[in-house]
């Protein structure tokens, strides 16, 4: 699988996830999981280099692990070491999963970055990875794949969805203002009848509240007259 295959397979998931309201900027989850498995989709699903950590289960991890040789920065140092990480049905379960576990305290910042650049400083700071040069090195594959043109395409399909949301609304408004069309208010009723007796309105054909509002008020002035003709 070359770089840009292993992009293109996990970009829908990180675009997705973002409509539904994950913290993450998809530009991050990418590099992210580029970062911590070199572009490779391992057989146990796990990008984001979850540990097994507390052990407590959730709705995406079943409590499956497996034991792999990873590197941790120590006072400065390489240290190769053992670890267990969390096994996954799919990739997609392993970025939810991720994702609870950026509602913890410590991932505030991540929550609430603005910026991608903002975003990966905190994650950082936040503790999820020893290395030093984690940030960097997320700035570089951000940069290097140009990645934040997912971040626009998410930006683009909240803009569409706004703007099907107001035309959905100005339909809501033009249905409400055609049922007021076809229907006389009852507070308007009487006045209405006065002037189709006086010859100058025709009931059938409806009108606005508005209308309906200025032939009321027509009507409590006295100006149709008990004849049925416009005084």
């Amino acid at each position: 699988m070359t770089r840009e295959e292993f992009i293109a397979a996990i970009a829908p998931a990180a675009v997705k996830l973002r409509l539904e309201g994950s913290p993450l900027f998809p530009s991050v989850r990418i590099a992210q999981a580029i970062l911590e498995t070199g572009g490779v989709i391992p057989a146990w699903n796990n990008l984001v280099g979850y540990k097994v950590g507390s052990g407590v289960l959730t709705p995406y991890w079943k409590g499956r692990s497996v034991n792999k040789s990873t590197w941790e920065v120590y006072d400065g140092g390489e240290t190769r070491v053992r670890a267990d990480f969390r096994a996954y049905d799919s990739v997609e379960d392993s970025f939810r999963d991720q994702d609870l576990l950026f509602d913890l305290e410590r991932y505030r910042r991540v929550r609430e970055a603005k910026t991608p650049g903002e975003q990966i400083k905190a994650l950082l700071a936040g503790g999820y990875a020893t290395d030093p040069d984690y940030a960097k090195k997320l700035d570089q594959l951000t940069e290097q794949y140009a990645l934040t043109r997912y971040d626009k395409e998410v930006d683009d399909m909240l803009e569409q969805l706004m703007e099907q949301i107001r035309l959905l609304q100005e339909e809501v408004r033009a249905l409400r203002e055609q049922k007021a069309m076809t229907e006389i208010p009852v507070w308007a009723q009487e006045a209405v009848q006065a002037a189709a007796a006086a010859g100058i309105l025709d009931t059938t054909t409806g009108g606005s509240y508005d209308f309906y509002r200025f032939v009321t008020i027509l009507h409590r002035l006295g100006l149709f007259d008990a004849k049925g003709q416009a005084g």
